[in-house]
């Protein structure tokens, strides 16, 4: 892996492995002109194909459900904790449900390995920590690995769109060149989904631009 997304690669999952309660991975929090805290759908990162923002979407709605569907006494948890409370099979099929639900959808994106890697130790740590008596259902439920995950690919594809903007603003002014080198394309994928019947890249932007669900209030 080259030095430049080893880093990106190391500053993602640092982030968020050092997040003892990684934030929702479906909803943000804002404040209202009247300075109430309400929520809404997280958006979805400019440059992106179609294709993309379908599948952030889906582990995004994936992870909320295993990881913050329920709210009890002011403590957010999933079905990931539910059925982990299930004597002998629980942390098994926890680990089934993140690996089936959100980490084999979030590999159609076409994600490096080194993500991949990195969030299938997520899924790892979250099952091993499951095993360990009388606390370990807690700390399943306060890991998330699922939100994890879900915002490691939303940051991932953050970059992936912010590169497939650049490239188009660089096509449009008749220059090349950019950030990433060839190698780290191959990585990033800049307009990845985006693909016409002839396997190329499209020359105008077919991105997805941020997109805001219903607003609900916390």
């Amino acid at each position: 892996m080259s030095s430049y997304m080893q880093n990106v690669g190391v500053k993602l999952f640092a982030k968020h492995i050092e997040d003892y309660a990684p934030q929702d991975p479906m909803y943000e929090v804002y404040t209202d002109e009247r300075g109430r805290q309400k929520r809404r759908r997280r958006e979805i990162p400019p440059g992106l194909s179609q294709r993309d923002a379908k599948i952030l979407k889906s582990v995004q709605r994936r992870a909320h459900y295993l990881d913050k569907s329920f709210s009890f006494c002011g403590l957010r948890f999933g079905w990931a904790v539910i059925i982990g409370l299930i004597p002998a099979i629980g942390d098994f099929a926890d680990f089934i449900l993140s690996y089936f639900l959100v980490l084999r959808k979030a590999r159609q994106a076409e994600l490096p390995w080194w993500l991949v890697r990195r969030m299938l130790l997520n899924c790892i740590i979250s099952a091993t920590a499951g095993v360990v008596p009388a606390i370990g259902d807690v700390i399943v439920g306060m890991y998330k690995a699922n939100s994890r995950n879900a915002i490691l690919l939303e940051e991932f594809l953050r970059i992936r769109g912010e590169e497939f903007l650049k490239v188009q603003a660089e096509a449009g002014k008749g220059t090349r060149g950019g950030k990433l080198s060839e190698k780290n394309v191959e990585q990033v994928k800049p307009g990845a989904g985006m693909e016409t019947a002839s396997g190329n890249h499209p020359s105008t932007s077919s991105a997805s631009g941020p997109k805001r669900g219903r607003k609900e209030d916390v």
